[in-house]
């Protein structure tokens, strides 16, 4: 429902369009050689939805943190300079292969933590609407 509701509030701001691709099927035990075919895997399905025009964000826990009001200064900037089209990745279980690190255009951390794709799905729609109430200068972000 949650996402559902960020979706409708984005609606009046920006075009947006969620792509899932299906996590790879794996065992709970995974040696390290077989943790990397799994995320490859993945990579593959992810890098095939990206277009070539795409201002790539991949979150990453080694990424840099940023606040609400950096966040929407770097979006604005983005829309300012022609990269309209701004993509976000959130990786598997596994996180991501090292070929959609090299495809982003910058890594981004929300926390040191790590956390349920649904739940990283739902902040980040959150963050990306907050951006916008912030680069509108309306009421919402405090």
């Amino acid at each position: 429902m949650g996402l559902a509701e960020f979706e409708k509030r984005l609606k009046p701001y920006a075009k947006m369009n969620v792509v899932e691709v299906a996590d790879e099927k794996a065992p709970e035990s995974l040696s390290q050689a077989d943790m990397e075919i799994v995320k490859e895997k993945e990579a593959q399905r992810i890098l095939a939805k990206i277009g070539a025009d795409a201002h790539v964000i991949a979150l990453a826990i080694e990424g840099k943190m940023k606040t609400s009001e950096q966040l929407a200064a770097d979006i604005e900037s983005l829309m300012t300079y022609g990269k309209s089209k701004i993509c976000f990745v959130i990786g598997g279980s596994l996180g991501l292969h090292e070929s959609v690190y090299k495809r982003a255009n910058e890594l981004l951390s929300f926390s040191k933590m790590t956390f349920p794709h649904q739940l990283m799905k739902l902040i980040l729609m959150e963050q990306v609407y907050r951006a916008f109430k912030i680069m509108k200068n309306e009421p919402y972000h405090k």
